[in-house]
């Protein structure tokens, strides 16, 4: 079943809910707290574009990149039907060099987090600093690691459907107390709704849990001040529940 290999299909399927508009006006609002004349911005990990086109729809001028072709792919097919002026790029953050300077770098839906080694994560933020103007923003979100610890993660269950195949996903996280990562091996049902047969992959996605002493120090390493991290959901400060953090820093 090609499409079940497919992970930018099944990708789109199972957040085609998510909040895309919502979470780009937290950017928004978070660019006009913390940066000064924010235009043009390269999207680290930006998937199928979605991000993009919102923020596009803003005012801004966006770029993004992302180690997968299926996404890559996806994203320009996206822009290009919404008439939309956005390029898109095959690229890993961790060793990508950038063509030019941006006012902003951002990195959504916890890439960050997919680094999971001291290494791989300060590629990815010495990238951004090449990336940035001095004076521009490096906005970020990762799992926060005193929410991963107090609430830690469940085995869960999730479904979705078109007129062509139901999905059925099942997540089961395993930590690692001395990586700080949670491997959450996943367990995805395809079943083609036409043929009636069902094809079942197995996957394993390691997710690296932040604390801010640690990013603070990358950061500054990197050429960066850390300005302020927060709380994804409430954009307040974090607390022993946060789950998830943005983090903002300045290119200095």
């Amino acid at each position: 079943m090609k499409v079940f290999q497919d992970y930018a299909y099944y990708y789109n399927a199972f957040y085609k809910d998510k909040n895309y508009k919502g979470e780009v006006g937290q950017v928004h609002q978070l660019f006009q707290k913390y940066g000064i004349n924010i235009h043009s911005i390269i999207n680290y990990g930006c998937g199928t574009g979605k991000h993009d086109m919102e923020l596009s729809l803003l005012g801004y001028q966006c770029e993004g990149i992302d180690i997968s072709p299926e996404m890559i792919e996806i994203a320009r097919t996206n822009a290009r039907e919404s008439n939309q002026n956005i390029i898109y790029s095959v690229a890993d953050i961790r060793n990508y060099v950038p063509p030019h300077k941006y006012d902003a770098v951002i990195s959504l839906f916890h890439v960050m987090s997919y680094q999971n080694t001291n290494q791989d994560i300060l590629n990815a933020i010495k990238s951004a600093r090449a990336a940035l103007n001095c004076g521009g923003i490096f906005l970020f979100d990762v799992w926060y690691g005193p929410g991963v610890l107090t609430d830690q993660p469940v085995v869960r269950v999730k479904e979705a459907e078109d007129e062509t195949y139901k999905l059925i996903r099942i997540a089961r996280p395993v930590m690692h107390d001395k990586r700080n990562t949670v491997d959450v091996h996943y367990e995805v049902l395809c079943i083609d709704k036409r043929k009636d047969n069902v094809a079942m992959i197995n996957e394993i996605h390691s997710m690296r849990y932040f604390f801010r002493p640690e990013l603070e120090m990358m950061l500054e390493m990197s050429g960066f001040k850390l300005l302020k991290n927060i709380d994804c959901n409430s954009l307040k400060d974090t607390d022993y529940y946060s789950w998830t953090s943005y983090f903002i820093a300045k290119a200095i």
